[in-house]
This record gives structure tokens, C-alpha cells and sequence, in this order.
């Protein structure tokens, strides 16, 4: 258990599964009461039942932030792992695939802070959730690099608009969160063999991986504006 986060409420934004979950699982071990947020409600009940509250909210949607935020009242710390994934070659993008994608990821934690800071303790934070490709991108991941990119603006950009409310983004590398699951299993399994093989750690992520990393920036107090990479060196290969 965090002193820093024993009796704090964390709000996570995300899936029940996933990253999502093991963020919540780990905020709750540290100390921390958790609401758990998404579009897909029902989800969170199949995943967390009665354990939590939970809440409905849609990143994209000002009014849904705002009444979100007007429902809860008060908490601590945010946590958004929210994203709309739009990968493909340059010539196979669709323009509103791009902008669920910027507008989950880089719009969501914009009116997440405008809506939720006001409400925040002066020692409260925000994490959100960047990703390796905005420092190491490759062919067919554009939209997601760009999208990766700009919330490591936002994240330096918010950190210094809100100071001293902190704020930092996780930026994980190849993970089996289930992201990866649509390629099919030996597709998959090809994938994650070779970038383990390439990866300076000798492995592919887990959820846990990032969500330890979560933890670190909820709890250290001389940490903001930072993107923590949680990608075994990936990006250094």
C-alpha cells in the first residue's frame, strides 16, 4: 500500500480488461478507492460486477466529460487508458478513423483536464497513455504515431498549464493486452516471437508492466510532464 494514495479516489478511464484492468487492480492494492469509466458500460459490469462504482462516460463527448465530472464531484487522481486504434498503410486510411483516434487519445485527456482539474486537490495528477510509436514509428502505424505524439504534447503542455496538479503519460511498447488478438493466434504468436527476440528485455509486455508504471506516477510527487516508456527498449532496435 501508497500512503499517497490511501483513501484517495482514482477515477480510470477504459475497457474492463486489458491494461484498463490492471491498472485497477494495482490503484486498489496501492490504496486507492477506484470509479471505473467507459463507454461500454456493460463491459464493466461483466468485468468488475457490484466491486466498484462504475460510470459511463465518452472521452470524445465534452458534455459527457462535463456530466461525469459534475456526477462524481471530487477525486484525486484521473487515469485515462481510452484509444481508438487506426492502423493501415497511409493509402488505406480513413479520415474518420484518424480522428476517433486523435480525438479518444489527445482530445479525451484535454477536456478530461479542463472538466476534472477544477476539482482536483492541488497535489492530485493525470496519467494518460501515449505509446512507443511516437518515438519509434514503422509502416502502417502513421495515425497511431501521430496520435502517440500528441499526447506527449499534451502531457507538457497540460503539466505546465496546471501546475502544481501533476501530470504524466505512459507509453507502453508491444503488450498482450488483447490488442493484438484480431491477428489471430498464429499470427500473433509470429509477432510477439520476433519483437521478443529483438526486444532488449527478452519479452513482450503485460498489462501489468504498465500499470506498475501508473502507480509510480500517481505516487511520485517530483514527477510531471513526463512519458514514461514501459517497452523493454523496443524503441531502441
Amino acid at each position: 500500500m501508497h500512503k499517497e494514495l490511501k483513501d484517495r479516489t482514482v477515477l480510470v478511464v477504459g475497457r474492463g480488461s486489458g491494461i484498463a484492468r490492471a491498472v485497477v487492480s494495482a490503484v486498489r492494492e496501492a490504496g486507492a478507492t477506484v470509479v471505473a469509466a467507459s463507454r461500454n458500460r456493460d463491459g464493466l459490469v461483466a468485468a468488475y460486477g457490484d466491486e466498484l462504482t462504475l460510470e459511463t462516460v465518452d472521452v470524445t463527448d465534452e458534455a459527457s466529460v462535463a456530466g461525469l465530472a459534475e456526477r462524481l464531484g471530487h477525486v484525486d487522481h484521473v487515469v485515462s487508458t481510452a484509444s481508438a486504434r487506426a492502423r493501415g498503410a497511409l493509402g488505406d486510411l480513413q479520415a474518420t478513423a484518424v480522428l476517433q483516434s486523435l480525438s479518444t487519445k489527445v482530445l479525451g485527456p484535454i477536456l478530461l483536464a479542463k472538466h476534472f482539474a477544477p476539482r482536483m486537490p492541488q497535489d492530485g495528477s493525470f496519467v494518460f497513455f501515449s505509446g512507443a510509436t511516437a518515438r519509434k514509428p514503422a509502416p502502417g502505424m502513421l495515425a497511431v504515431a501521430a496520435t502517440n505524439g500528441g499526447v506527449d504534447a499534451v502531457t507538457r503542455a497540460l503539466a505546465v498549464e496546471l501546475a502544481p496538479l501533476r501530470v504524466n503519460a505512459v507509453a507502453p511498447g508491444t503488450v498482450d493486452s488483447g490488442a493484438y488478438d484480431a491477428l489471430g493466434e498464429q499470427k500473433k504468436a509470429e509477432l510477439f516471437a520476433a519483437r521478443s527476440a529483438r526486444n532488449p528485455a527478452g519479452r513482450i509486455g503485460r498489462p501489468d508492466d504498465a500499470a506498475l508504471a501508473v502507480v509510480y506516477a500517481l505516487t511520485n510527487t517530483f514527477t510531471t510532464g513526463t512519458t514514461l516508456a514501459v517497452d523493454g527498449g523496443e524503441v531502441l532496435v
